[in-house]
């Protein structure tokens, strides 16, 4: 299995002065969900190159053993210090796609034309994708292969509106999550804050936040594995 993880390239946090980026959990957790999987692992991002860390994501009180274990694995950081460009990469060269979240994708993924057009390359090959947190975001002006918004009718979950709040950045970030999803047509699920929660509903496998996104990958590859069976396997 090829999986391409698509990482946000901004860094500012709206007006505040301060920096964001992606969140090493969401990451880190769903790269070695994929890797101790077997699956061969591309890292992108819209400017390629290092994407920056949202620095609080690093702080001990977020840390994990597999936040460490990145930190610690040469061969990880030396893949994360050389993303390739978002529009360079190609659909028909993965088997599937993971968006890890972090504040920073709202600002970038969430309006850049190539990972929009890559998402509804994706759909359009009936290949299951994987978006957790904030990432769900860039979901927002992605197309289904009949025109209509993908979300449209799709039970989806992201990072809340109660979690925006609670973390002070409901009056910074562009748009909220929750409500944009809501907005759009989707059927918004949710738990408790910061409790792990991943939908499946079709081609598309969303988590709510960081704590999710171990879980989302494990639910995307069992999913992408499933796919990839022989029909008569399936039926049998």
């Amino acid at each position: 299995m090829k999986a391409l993880m698509v990482i946000t390239s901004h860094d500012q946090l709206g007006n505040t002065g301060r920096n964001t980026g992606f969140w090493l959990e969401e990451l880190a957790a769903p790269y070695y969900t994929f890797k101790d999987g077997g699956v061969e692992i591309t890292l992108a991002s819209p400017k390629g190159g290092r994407p920056p860390l949202d620095p609080k994501s690093n702080e001990p009180e977020f840390r994990t053993d597999l936040t460490r274990r990145f930190e610690k694995d040469a061969a990880a950081e030396a893949q994360l210090n050389k993303t390739v460009r978002l529009d360079s990469v190609r659909q028909e060269d993965f088997d599937t796609v993971f968006y890890p979240g972090g504040h920073g994708p709202m600002w970038d993924l969430a309006e850049d034309k190539h990972s929009i057009k890559l998402i509804e390359s994706f759909i359009a090959a009936r290949k299951t994708i994987g978006i957790v947190c904030h990432s769900t975001g860039a979901l927002r002006h992605v197309k289904a292969p009949d025109g209509k918004l993908l979300v449209q009718g799709k039970e989806v979950t992201g990072f809340t509106n109660g979690e925006e709040e609670e973390v002070g950045l409901a009056k910074v970030v562009p748009f909220l999550v929750e409500d944009e999803m809501l907005r759009l047509g989707a059927t918004f699920s949710k738990t408790a804050n910061w409790t792990p929660h991943v939908v499946h509903d079709g081609q598309l496998i969303t988590g709510q936040n960081p704590h999710s996104s171990g879980l989302a990958a494990k639910t995307l590859m069992a999913a992408v594995n499933q796919a990839a069976k022989p029909a008569v396997a399936r039926a049998v």
